[in-house]
Parts: structure tokens; sequence; C-alpha cells
């Protein structure tokens, strides 16, 4: 099987292999490296190995000895929504990131056997490298329904994450003030309000407790990059996370440029809105 792309502006001096995975994120990463393997993968018709580094504009061509994996992992889907297991390393809409989005894979999905039906839209967001349950709106009703019911939430979504050391107290009720810096790409926490902060509550409990936690986590409120940076204000940084974490720990754990942060938990309450959905609860299993 032959798959081909054109590589976009922000895949400038990437490696072919990570490049190969924004564009195709159907395809298995073992299908991908079988494939370097056998050198079945060109660039500009030129076989190549996956530590090239590409340019804008570029073609690239990979051929498999097997189909990719489908579009999206679906959970749940009906008429009105399609509930679905976001991986890490693809971003939930376009971004200067590049490559393919979720959304513009759930519009494929739906388009299989509805060729005229709405382009589904997500009701919240994940970031790039979080994993875990995202839902999509797939008419203008059920999307009015689920963007109020995230707004005022009423949804009750649970994570779950590695965090370095051991929590103390064991669970907790976490409040702080975030403030949001758009050109650093990044927040920062504090104790007292700031001008231009916003108030977070961050709820955890410990599921299992050692040099390495593994934590069950509830946003009261939900801000940018909250869980990230709260629980490294704590002292707990997540595993893998290169921007508020522990660098030499990540390095250590073996975990370099893996968020060990899952969007595990969603239920559903409408207030009757979407009866079908209301009082469920959905989960996924944590990949780490």
């Amino acid at each position: 099987m032959k798959y081909e792309f054109v590589t976009d502006s922000a895949a400038e001096g990437q490696r072919i292999d990570a490049c190969i995975r924004r564009f195709l994120p159907e395809l298995p990463a073992r299908t991908a490296q079988q494939s370097f393997a056998r050198r079945d993968v060109k660039l500009d018709g030129r076989r190549v190995r996956p530590d090239v580094r590409v340019c804008a504009g570029q073609k690239v061509e990979l051929f498999c000895m097997e189909q990719a994996t489908p579009l999206v992992d679906v959970v749940y889907e009906d008429e009105d929504v399609l509930l679905v297991n976001k991986r890490a390393g693809i971003s939930v809409e376009p971004d200067e990131k590049g490559g393919v989005s979720l959304s513009e894979l759930a519009a494929r999905h739906v388009r299989q056997n509805s060729p005229d039906a709405m382009t589904p839209r997500p009701c919240h967001r994940l970031d790039n490298q979080t994993c875990g349950l995202i839902m999509f709106a797939k008419n203008e009703r059920s999307e009015e329904i689920l963007l109020r019911a995230f707004r005022d939430r009423t949804m009750d979504k649970r994570y779950i994450c590695l965090v370095r050391g051991m929590m103390k107290p064991p669970s907790a009720t976490c409040r702080a003030f975030l403030h949001k810096d758009a050109k650093a790409a990044r927040v920062s926490i504090h104790d007292m309000q700031v001008p231009g902060s916003r108030p977070i509550i961050t709820e955890y409990e410990t599921l299992e407790s050692g040099p390495v936690s593994r934590l069950l986590v509830h946003l009261v409120t939900g801000r940018t990059h909250q869980i990230r940076a709260h629980m490294a204000a704590l002292g707990h940084p997540l595993l893998g996370d290169d921007v508020y974490g522990d660098r030499a720990f990540n390095r250590q754990q073996k975990v370099q440029g893996r968020l060990c942060l899952c969007a595990a938990r969603l239920t559903i309450d409408t207030a009757g809105a979407l009866p079908q959905l209301d009082g469920r609860t959905f989960t996924i299993p944590c990949p780490f």
C-alpha cells in the first residue's frame, strides 16, 4: 500500500519520521518503522533514512505491507455526537504544528457514510500531547447543547496522570491563580492574584503512590495547561512534560517527549437535552 503527501511550512527542518507521524496519524508507528527498515520511504523520489530532515514542499512517499488503522478511534457515535479517543501528538484543530488534525480525521470518518453531513465540531479541547476523550457535535443543535454543558461544567471530566514523587496529602483540593502568556505559549501559577490572572481549582486523588505516583485529577476550572502547570507548582511535575516538568527526571524514567496525561473518563449531563447520553459515563484504558 502506498501513502504520499507534500510537506508544509510547519515541517521545515523536522525529521521525516516525525513528519510522517503528523501527516499520517492513522498509520501505526510500527508500520512506518518497518517501511524505513525496508528502505521503502522516499523523499522527492530518493530513498531516505528516518533521521533525514525535510523542507517545505517536498513529496514524501511511503510503501507498507498493511493497511492503516481506522481514521479515528470511535468510543461512541449516534446521529448527534461522535466521541473519540484522541492519541497523543495530534492537534484537535489545525495549528502551527501542521499535519492532519483530529477534526479533519473526524470529518473524513463521518463522511464515509454520510457524504453531505455537517463537519463535526469539537466541543472542548485537549493539548496536542494529551491523549483521551474528545466529544464532537454532528449538528448545530447538539453543538449548542454540548458547548453550553461544557461551559457550565455539567460534564464531569477526569484525568489520569503520572507525577514525580509522593503526594502529601494523598488527596486534596488545590486553589491558585493562573496567568497565561500567549506569546510564550505557556502559563504561570501564583498563590495570590496578579494582573491578568484567573482563579483555578484542581482536585486530585492518589491511585498509586511512590517515586512516581498515579493520580486521578478533576478540573473544577479548566484553564490552559492547568493540570501540567498546577502540579509542577505543587512540586510534582508530570512525567514527560518538558515545558513545566523535570527534564532530568524524564530522561531517567525514559519518558522524554511522551506526556503522561490522559482524559480517561467523561460523565455526561445535558439536563435532558440529549437524553440518550445523560447519566452515561465513558471510560478508556490509560496507555501508561
